[in-house]
């Protein structure tokens, strides 16, 4: 199989990612899962860490699914599958958890026209304290409107 197959499944597995996370965020985060997450709209601990830190388990639960069926030889586009799920993640990782919460202090001072429309749109999705009316459940892709402030 050639390697640029292997490249585009690696990228349509990350920017299909992007959809699953806003699926997910709305549906079972501000679904039946709100439990998990509602924690992380109202800081209702002294704990750094969040119950909904635990969403991010099930999508390394996939990942490393995929590398191990590409590891034992039974799925030859495991490991591109694997890489965009955990590229993704870890895209999350730096963009919601570090850059847009400052959970540590780094990006403090990122001010381009994306990064300020990033920190808008999660603004206006936090402003909701309830798991009903929310706005703004992706991640990467902002709508158009916080481009313009």
């Amino acid at each position: 199989m050639s390697i640029w197959i292997h490249f585009l499944v690696f990228f349509l597995t990350f920017f299909m990612m992007e959809f699953m996370a806003w699926f997910t965020h709305k549906y079972v985060m501000h679904g039946f899962l709100w439990h998990l997450h509602a924690d992380h709209h109202k800081k209702d601990h002294d704990s750094w860490f969040e119950r909904n830190d635990t969403f991010f388990i099930f999508y390394a639960v996939v990942s490393i699914s995929f590398f191990l069926l590409w590891r034992y030889e039974i799925f030859a586009l495991g490991l591109a599958i694997g890489l965009g799920i955990f590229a993704y993640g870890l895209t999350y990782f730096l963009v919601h958890d570090i850059f847009i919460h400052q959970r540590f202090k780094l990006f403090r001072n990122a001010n381009n026209m994306y990064a300020k429309a990033v920190r808008r749109a999660h603004k206006m999705h936090h402003k909701h304290t309830g798991k009903e009316d929310g706005e703004c459940f992706g991640m990467l892709i902002v709508p158009w409107k916080y481009f313009k402030k």
